[in-house]
């Protein structure tokens, strides 16, 4: 099977189902070369889906995606919306007005070695690890009330989960915040400067009503969320190929489930384990987190977003996650 692209709050309703799309899922690093993108093409019902590739050149990969006018929904593995109490600060109405505005001030993406030029206008921090760094400290330097202000709802714990790191921190191997600069700063604001077609979840609207011809359609989407809404559990380190390749016969079961049908090159890779090298947890990633995308567009998984002004303004949301803050 050949697949190629033609040139140059609500719950999902089961109508969009039939509707001719593309989905994909970029596992996004401040390293191009760990950036990995998975897509599938919906098509007469079904699902057919390529194999991981690089997500290459930024400016160019919306013009890949819509280069066959469909609607695409891309998920994104890293943050989209800023913490309630920072944004009690700003002017603008919502996150799109306030990413909008980035385009105009560079220095925001600038991270701080030190807490003296930490502000609201430069969030970021740290450059490395500083002796007696605490994240009060860093959240004391933005005004901010506490540690917990730094955090948007979608990153505090659940039930099911531990609780992520805060956006603007950029230290420590589960930190998000210099994946965001990379992804704000080089690709996201100046799409938006020049009019790209872009729409962003859920601060415009519900998943399916914004998926139109044409038009791309950015959510939040995190591969280890993902991986627990497709019931799939890793007996091991996902950086380990050993533990991927023990989970591919149920990985192709959930395929199955969704109604997924791989190629020979992503059906080979699923066997494999996505390989050896390092990228191979990226593959992995990039290939659950479209799983998961699929199952909201499909209405395994609800579009669900709490009924929460600043959520929905401002902080966003994870899609596909129903569970709430402990």
């Amino acid at each position: 099977m050949t697949i190629s692209f033609s040139a140059a709050y609500s719950v999902a309703r089961p109508a969009a189902a039939a509707a001719d799309m593309i989905a994909a899922h970029a596992d996004w690093s401040t390293d191009p070369r760990k950036r990995w993108m998975t897509w599938a093409r919906r098509q007469d019902g079904q699902w057919r889906a390529a194999a991981p590739e690089p997500v290459g050149e930024v400016g160019a990969l919306l013009p890949r995606l819509l280069a066959a006018g469909l609607p695409v929904a891309l998920g994104l593995d890293l943050p989209l919306g800023v913490p309630r109490e920072f944004a009690a600060r700003r002017p603008e109405a919502g996150f799109g007005d306030f990413l909008r505005g980035l385009a105009d001030n560079p220095d925001f993406f600038r991270v701080s070695a030190g807490l003296d030029t930490v502000s609201p206008a430069r969030p970021f921090y740290p450059q490395r690890g500083i002796a007696g760094m605490t994240r009060a400290a860093h959240a004391a330097a933005l005004d901010l009330t506490g540690p917990l202000g730094l955090s948007r709802l979608c990153d505090r714990a659940t039930a099911q989960r531990p609780a992520g790191a805060p956006l603007f921190w950029t230290l420590g191997a589960n930190q998000s915040g210099k994946a965001a600069i990379a992804a704000w700063r080089d690709w996201i604001v100046p799409g938006l400067a020049a009019g790209a077609p872009i729409r962003l979840w859920p601060f415009e609207g519900g998943l399916h009503a914004l998926l139109a011809p044409g038009t791309a359609v950015l959510a939040e989407v995190y591969p280890a969320e993902a991986l627990r809404h497709c019931g799939l559990k890793l007996a091991g380190s996902k950086r380990a190929e050993g533990p991927r390749r023990a989970l591919a016969p149920a990985l192709r079961a959930v395929l199955a489930a969704r109604g997924v049908r791989p190629d020979p090159a992503l059906a080979a890779a699923v066997e494999a384990g996505f390989g050896t090298d390092a990228a191979g947890e990226d593959r992995f990633d990039s290939v659950i987190g479209l799983l998961g995308l699929i199952g909201v567009l499909d209405g395994a998984r609800p579009d669900f977003v709490p009924d929460d002004p600043w959520v929905r303004a401002w902080e966003g949301w994870v899609l596909g996650q129903t569970a709430l803050p402990r």
